[in-house]
């Protein structure tokens, strides 16, 4: 269990932050970024579900999901140790893996079976969870691209990387749902205001 008794610390006053391994690191690190931005993905998970009460299913997946990125939080703040490191003294890292990607699956087909195809792109907005869920969706993206940047130049769990790509699209389809079930999506219509 994780005890905060002081919130600041002073030790991040040098423009570094602590891994989960004790290494420092700089806060314009991509990990850093890549965690930073997981939690900000969380933060808007925890405002669209103030919009939630009226959908008490999407609600506690949405909770079950804030609890999944803190996993991938603590997962991307747990870097690899090297091959010839020393056993941990902590115990084996908390890692996403595949069964959480397969639920998001599972949960994207679910949603989806209710909705009618789309024949548009859909503006993000409609109701106010489909608009916070569509933001949730693009700072799932932009987390995606910096865990990518960062697997490109040390590893990363590939369930970890396949967990956040499917997460934006459940995210996309849970704000079509939020719509009610798609009937108040927005739809882009190309070119509209040309004439």
């Amino acid at each position: 269990m994780v005890a905060l008794n002081r919130i600041y610390t002073r030790t991040g006053d040098d423009g570094s932050t602590g891994l989960a391994n004790g290494e420092r690191r700089s806060k314009a690190d991509l990990r850093v970024a890549a965690f930073g931005t997981v939690d900000e993905l969380n933060a808007c998970l925890g405002l669209a579900r103030l919009s939630a009460g009226a959908e008490p299913d999407l609600d506690a997946a949405l909770g079950r999901i804030q609890n999944e990125l803190f996993d991938l939080g603590a997962d991307l703040a747990t870097p690899e140790p090297p091959e010839d490191a020393p056993p941990s003294r902590r115990g084996p890292a908390l890692r996403i893996v595949d069964a959480q990607v397969a639920r998001l699956e599972a949960e994207i087909d679910a949603c989806n079976s209710r909705l009618s195809p789309l024949r548009s792109f859909i503006l993000p907005g409609g109701s106010p969870l489909a608009a916070h869920l569509h933001l949730a969706r693009t700072v799932c993206r932009r987390a995606e691209r910096e865990i990518v940047a960062l697997a490109e130049r040390e590893p990363v769990g590939e369930a970890a990387v396949r967990y956040v790509n499917r997460l934006s699209d459940y995210l996309f389809v849970a704000a079509r749902l939020a719509n009610a079930d798609g009937t108040r999506d927005i739809l882009w219509i190309p070119g509209a205001t040309r004439t």
